[in-house]
């Protein structure tokens, strides 16, 4: 038997959960931390590959083994290396209070609204974009992808980071700095969690569901959800296959390029990606705010004219959506065609830049499909009847990228 013990967060072992031990294993601090038995080995904890081939050994033998761990050890933790193992029967798990837990104590607030995301040996631009789209987020910490690294990249944004630190011991420290401070500051290895807050959002309603991303009952909404001028704005038939073919998700950013009123933007958002729409009109950027404000959702919204404007844009978006069509969109569309790592969408009412635009999705090594939608709406007519009436066509073509071996790329 495995006998997994979470400890860290100021929860003394009780000395009998080690006490017949013949193996413990564990980082050094929580070996220091505990009284071992006479004659037990002890392995530190560094790569995870050589301690689970000495857990292996005594398990074969029927020999009892400790693993100490932080918090709680089926929260990121290491119960399910020790599950795909060994199998979960024969773990014994006492798990502790988890650092995300201990953190948002340390605050006042609730996490039953909180998205928890592992940036421990991960690429960190999922817990940014995370951050960047929900008002209550705990990532978990590591190497070069700390507290400086996740200020760095969400410096400007409305945002508050709660820094936790050796957390449960006698040098505990709980820090809120902006983004910008954060990423002026060495802050060691001593880093548990890191706490991100939109503070006007961070008290939301009363959850019957924990988890921070809630699905949408809908999607696709109809135009009178949003403010927009003069009819500009991509009908909900169009914007339904441009999600379909963006497909956004947490963890993920999208740009809405060409935002309008930003109803593709907030459609994204409210599926749980970040984004951030550019739009070129003083009053569309008001109105693109105005309407994310409306439906509680946090657009990136940048002032500026595509592509120039895009330059500026420091992070490579996951897909990106080009709404309108003037002389300049083949230049827009390869612009984020370079960027994109995954899928570009455009939509367009003038036949003669379909061409142009295609061109520029296979010439940046996409794939590409389209199509034309046209439909028709139910509409009333005089004396209780209804008639048919048609919204104007629109082209929407999306490119996909394709594998590097299929652009010439050795992979």
């Amino acid at each position: 038997m495995i006998t997994v013990v979470g400890t860290g967060t100021g929860e003394p072992v009780d000395a009998q959960v080690t006490a017949g031990a013949e193996l413990v294993v564990g980082g050094r601090r929580h070996l220091d931390a505990v009284r071992l038995p006479e004659g037990a080995e002890r392995i530190v904890l560094g790569p995870l590959a050589p301690a689970l081939d000495t857990i292996g050994k005594y398990v074969a033998e029927e020999r009892p083994v400790v693993v100490l761990a932080s918090g709680d050890p089926g929260f990121f933790g290491i119960v399910r290396a020790l599950a795909e193992r060994f199998g979960p029967e024969r773990l014994d798990v006492r798990p502790g209070v988890s650092s995300v837990a201990a953190a948002f104590a340390r605050t006042g607030l609730t996490w039953d609204d909180a998205v928890v995301v592992s940036a421990h040996g991960r690429d960190p631009r999922t817990a940014v974009n995370l951050c960047r789209a929900h008002p209550k987020v705990a990532v978990l910490t590591g190497p070069g992808a700390g507290p400086a690294e996740l200020g760095a990249a969400l410096r400007g944004d409305a945002r508050v980071l709660v820094v936790a630190s050796a957390l449960g011991s006698a040098e505990e420290r709980v820090e809120r700095v902006t983004p910008a401070e954060a990423a002026g500051r060495d802050w060691g290895a001593a880093v548990s969690v890191v706490l991100c807050l939109d503070e006007a959002r961070a008290l939301g309603p009363v959850r019957t569901v924990a988890g921070g991303f809630e699905q949408p009952a809908d999607w696709a909404l109809d135009e009178a959800e949003f403010d927009h001028r003069d009819s500009m704005i991509t009908k909900f038939e169009v914007r339904a296959l441009a999600l379909a073919r963006l497909g956004p998700r947490p963890g993920e950013l999208v740009w809405d390029v060409g935002a309008g009123s930003g109803s593709v933007a907030v459609e994204c958002a409210r599926l749980g990606a970040a984004v951030t729409a550019v739009e070129k009109t003083p009053d569309g950027v008001e109105r693109v705010r105005a309407n994310a404000a409306a439906h509680g959702v946090d657009v990136r919204v940048v002032h500026g004219s595509a592509p120039d404007v895009l330059a500026g844009l420091d992070e490579d978006p996951d897909a990106v959506f080009v709404g309108g069509g003037g002389r300049e969109l083949p230049a827009v569309v390869t612009a984020c065609a370079r960027r994109a790592r995954r899928t570009v969408v455009v939509a367009m009412a003038a036949l003669d830049r379909v061409p142009a635009a295609r061109a520029a999705l296979t010439g940046a090594g996409f794939s590409c499909d389209g199509v034309l939608l046209q439909s028709s709406r139910l509409a009333p007519l005089p004396g209780d009847v209804t008639r048919l009436a048609a919204t104007n066509p629109v082209f929407l073509l999306w490119g996909v990228r394709l594998p590097a071996r299929e652009e010439g790329v050795d992979g």
